[in-house]
């Protein structure tokens, strides 16, 4: 695909989509493969649908702006296609992508308020529709509404650790890196977010498990 034709696809495409399941880490290493080593730009299309709305909404949550958070998810997939034939020396293409997407945004804010860093009590967190399996992992899937009313009530930087977590199903380690804080806080206010949903639903919860 050519940058013009590229970019007429990208906004296309972003203005229609719905949520996608996140793939798994084994998809995500054969998508990157078929891109870099064929230019396979199926293996890109599916790799957009994928990540396209999961990664939007994390910049929406820094940036509170619909558009700019478009623009910013649709120049960072516009790069990983430029860029393509270096794509195997990503080590973790998804964890890659949500760096990409908070250093972007960051760049935004500082261009017009001057924030230095991620100011996660000031997140606003937009949870997409979950993955039903996801949400039955919690408790069950005729909670679901009720689930997603408790997290609404839950602090900022909690929502947006349970988000990257539980919906975008990054591990501790790779939330650690995007957001610069310990895994040991990660561990606390999941933790905090559990204990705080148990109590509206008034049901037991699995407890979480370190990744």
């Amino acid at each position: 695909m050519c940058s013009k034709t590229l970019y007429i696809w990208v906004r296309l495409i972003a203005a229609t989509m719905t949520y996608k399941n996140i793939p798994d880490a084994r998809t995500v290493t054969e998508l990157q493969h078929r891109i870099a080593e064929f230019d396979d730009a199926i293996a890109y299309k599916k790799l957009f649908t994928h990540f396209f709305l999961p990664l939007k909404s994390f910049s929406f949550a820094i940036i509170k702006s619909g558009q700019v958070a478009e623009e910013v998810v649709s120049d960072v997939f516009m790069e990983i296609w430029a860029r393509r034939k270096r794509l195997l020396e990503i080590d973790n293409l998804q964890m890659y992508m949500y760096v990409s997407v908070r250093n972007a945004s960051l760049r935004k804010l500082q261009q017009s308020k001057k924030i230095a860093t991620l100011p996660l009590d000031d997140l606003k967190v937009d949870f997409t529709s979950p993955d039903p399996d996801a949400v039955t992992n919690l408790v069950t899937h005729e909670l679901h509404e009720k689930i997603m009313a408790a997290i609404d009530q839950l602090p900022q930087q909690c929502k947006i650790i349970f988000k990257l977590a539980k919906e975008d199903r990054l591990k501790y380690k790779e939330i650690s890196q995007i957001l610069n804080i310990s895994v040991k806080t990660i561990d606390n206010q999941l933790a905090i977010a559990l204990k705080k949903i148990a109590s509206v639903l008034q049901v037991p919860l699995k407890s979480t498990h370190r990744k």
